[in-house]
C-alpha cells in the first residue's frame, strides 16, 4: 500500500513538488555554468559530423550574422547539456515524488521503466548522432561544387541538430509506450501482430513528420529503427502484457 506520505493535505503536497521544482532547476542551472566552461569544445563536439561530411579541402566552417548570434548559441548549448548533464537528478526527484503514492507492485515496474526508457532516449540520440546525422550531412554537402558552397549559420546548424537528436530519442520510446499501454489491457501482441501492415505506413508517415528535413535518406534511416522497435514491442507486450496494475479499488479491498 502507499506510505503515510501519499495522504498528505494538497497545500503539502504542492509543498514537496515545489522543493522537487527547485532542485531540479538547481541541477541545471549547476550543469548549466560547468558546461559553460566548455562550449566551444561541446560544440565542436557537436559540428563533428558536419565537418567529417564536407569534402576534402572544403572548410567546414559555421557562420553568425548577428553581433550576438554566437554567443546565444553558446548559451543554448550549455543550457542543453547543463540538462543532460542535471538529468539523473531530475529523474531522482520525479522518482521520489511519485513513489510515495505508488502500490509495491507499481513501484517493482516503474523505477526499471525509467531507467529503461532513458537508455532507450540515450540510445536514440547516440543513434542520431553517429548514424543518421553524419548521412544526411553526407547526402546534403554532395550538391556542393565550385559554384556552390555550404555556408550554415550557426543558429540553423544547432536548430537542425537538436531536432534531429530529440526526434530520435523520442522515436527510440516506443517500446516504453507499449510497455505502459499493455499493462492498461488497451494494447496486446495479437493486435499489433494484425496491424503489422499497417504499422509500417504509419512508421513511414510519422518519419515524414518528424525528420525536420524533407529528404528521403533521413525519413529512410528514421523508419528502419523505428520497424526494428515496433518489432521489439511486439515481444515486450507479449511478455508483459495480460497483468494490467492494480486499481486504487483493488488494492483497497
Amino acid at each position: 500500500m502507499p506510505d503515510e506520505q501519499s495522504k498528505m493535505p494538497l497545500f503539502q503536497h504542492l509543498e514537496e513538488l515545489r522543493t522537487r521544482l527547485l532542485i531540479c532547476c538547481l541541477a541545471v542551472g549547476v550543469g548549466f555554468v560547468v558546461c559553460y566552461f566548455f562550449h566551444a569544445r561541446i560544440f565542436e563536439i557537436l559540428m563533428k559530423p558536419w565537418i567529417n561530411a564536407m569534402p576534402p579541402g572544403q572548410p567546414a566552417k559555421l557562420i553568425y550574422t548577428a553581433p550576438q548570434e554566437a554567443f546565444f548559441v553558446y548559451m543554448k548549448v550549455s543550457f542543453i547539456a547543463g540538462t543532460l548533464l542535471a538529468a539523473p537528478v531530475i529523474l531522482w526527484q520525479v522518482w521520489k515524488f511519485v513513489a510515495p503514492g505508488l502500490y509495491e507492485n507499481e513501484k517493482m515496474y516503474m523505477l526499471p521503466v525509467i531507467l529503461f526508457s532513458s537508455s532507450c532516449f540515450i540510445s536514440g540520440v547516440l543513434f542520431g548522432y553517429f548514424v543518421v546525422i553524419p548521412v544526411a550531412f553526407k547526402f546534403f554537402a554532395s550538391f556542393s561544387s565550385e559554384y556552390i558552397t555550404p555556408m550554415l549559420r550557426t543558429t540553423e546548424y544547432l536548430s537542425f541538430a537538436n531536432k534531429m537528436l530529440l526526434c530520435f530519442g523520442i522515436a527510440f520510446q516506443l517500446p516504453v509506450f507499449a510497455f505502459f499501454l499493455a499493462k492498461m489491457g488497451v494494447l496486446s501482441a495479437d493486435f499489433l501482430k494484425r496491424k503489422r501492415k499497417w504499422a509500417i505506413v504509419l512508421v513511414f508517415i510519422a518519419a515524414a513528420v518528424l525528420t525536420p528535413s524533407p529528404d528521403v535518406v533521413s525519413q529512410l534511416l528514421m523508419a528502419m529503427p523505428l520497424l526494428v522497435l515496433y518489432e521489439a514491442s511486439v515481444w515486450i507486450v507479449h511478455f508483459f502484457g495480460g497483468k494490467p496494475f492494480k486499481s486504487v479499488k483493488e488494492a483497497g479491498e
